[in-house]
């Protein structure tokens, strides 16, 4: 059978799987359940169009590794065979343990459990049935290897996850002013003592990529209106959640209902195999089916959620600088149980408040360098001349306050 195939991509044009390895890894079930979880997880309810998946972006990280890893090697810098398959196993297999819909419920389904810890999880399940052929990639992974540059085009401010969600989250959202100017940064990147730098005159360009960057999350991944479906999604597992382990029954597929009914920590995921192999079962779809059974639940903040969310009958967010007053989150908490005759502590939960944030760029710790016409390697902050980068490691916070429409 011929493995190196080629897929056409809406972003890329042609792309082709180079190696049997990579081609059998997306073969695999746990790479082909991606197909089955949206990568932006609630922003469609915004932009129609982003229904694109966690597959596509992880075969198009894939190609922005091999058109790195091409640059590179035109450079001079020595890149093995096995080195380059096994960087490109690395970023295909990052989001492997990414949960249904993405960020917005990896907090809510397990306790403490992030999505990197569980993508090293199945890599390393993964090299067992591959007879330790994972091996380099997870070392590249995990930021073990000898050479760091590697780990820095899988995992840092600039590598070729962030380009190629940028890219693709623009593509399909339509918010062109979000695309970084990937080809350019690529064609850029270099090697100075194994460590990934940028040459001087890409400077501009990654001006560009972190005010795209900065752009994409104010405008999609933290839009306001996204905000609100996501915490809404987030409060009504949590509530599913709440009432499965009080005993009370709650509708859900098999899977999806072992991690509402009990909590799962890190550690029994690495002590009962057993966890991990219903956690790969699980994707967008038992969630939209469990929640289209609690829109007729007897609780009445579960069906009410979930029945507003199955229709985009969205929360009015409101959005400050600073926290709400305590009275305040009082006052709306009295008028949503006056609305929906509800107790004082059931009428809370149809309250959701919290924060957002983001910088562009973190000018202290994992940085971007550049390495100057002189020779020298310094911080992307230092050698741009202007105050735009500066201004961009500014964290920015908002505070947010979700509730019903009908009290307004």
């Amino acid at each position: 059978m011929n493995k190196k195939k080629i897929f056409n991509d809406p972003v890329y044009g042609f792309v082709t799987i180079p190696t049997e390895l990579l081609f059998d890894l997306i073969e695999h079930p746990y790479f082909q359940r991606l197909r089955r979880i949206q990568q932006l997880g609630l922003t469609s309810f915004v932009y129609p169009g982003a229904l694109h998946t966690r597959f596509h972006h992880a075969l198009g990280a894939m190609h922005l590794m091999s058109l790195a890893l091409r640059s590179l090697k035109d450079k001079g810098v020595k890149i093995s065979a096995k080195e380059g398959e096994a960087a490109m196993i690395a970023i295909l297999l990052h989001d492997i343990g990414h949960g249904p819909l993405s960020h917005a419920l990896e907090h809510s389904i397990f306790d403490g459990v992030p999505h990197e810890q569980l993508s090293l999880y199945l890599m390393q399940r993964l090299n067992t049935e591959f007879d330790g052929r994972l091996d380099l990639a997870i070392q590249i992974f995990q930021g073990s290897y000898s050479r760091p540059f590697f780990h820095q085009l899988v995992s840092s401010q600039l590598d070729m996850d962030r380009l190629d969600y940028l890219n693709r989250d623009s593509f399909y959202t339509g918010v062109q002013e979000g695309r970084p100017g990937a080809d350019r940064l690529i064609k850029m990147l270099t090697v100075v003592d194994e460590k990934l730098v940028l040459e001087e005159k890409a400077v501009y360009s990654i001006e560009n990529f972190l005010v795209s960057r900065r752009l994409m999350y104010w405008q999609v991944y933290l839009h306001k209106t996204v905000t609100s479906a996501e915490q809404m999604v987030i409060r009504i597992v949590q509530r599913a959640r709440d009432l499965a382990r009080a005993g009370q029954e709650v509708g859900a597929s098999s899977c999806l209902h072992y991690f509402l009914s009990r909590p799962v920590s890190i550690r029994e995921f690495e002590a009962d195999d057993s966890i991990l192999q219903r956690f790969v079962q699980l994707d967008d779809y038992d969630i939209w089916g469990a929640v289209k059974q609690w829109a007729t639940h007897p609780d009445k903040v579960l069906s009410y959620m979930a029945g507003s969310i199955l229709n985009r009958h969205l929360f009015k967010i409101t959005l400050q600088s600073d926290a709400f007053e305590d009275d305040f989150k009082l006052g709306v908490t009295e008028l949503i149980a006056e609305r929906f005759q509800l107790p004082p502590d059931e009428a809370a939960l149809l309250m959701l408040h919290g924060r957002i944030s983001n910088n562009a760029y973190d000018a202290v710790g994992d940085t971007i360098d550049v390495l100057t016409k002189r020779g020298r390697v310094v911080n992307v902050a230092v050698a741009s001349d202007l105050p735009n980068i500066r201004a961009l490691s500014q964290r920015v916070e908002k505070h947010y306050l979700c509730y019903p429409k009908e009290i307004m």
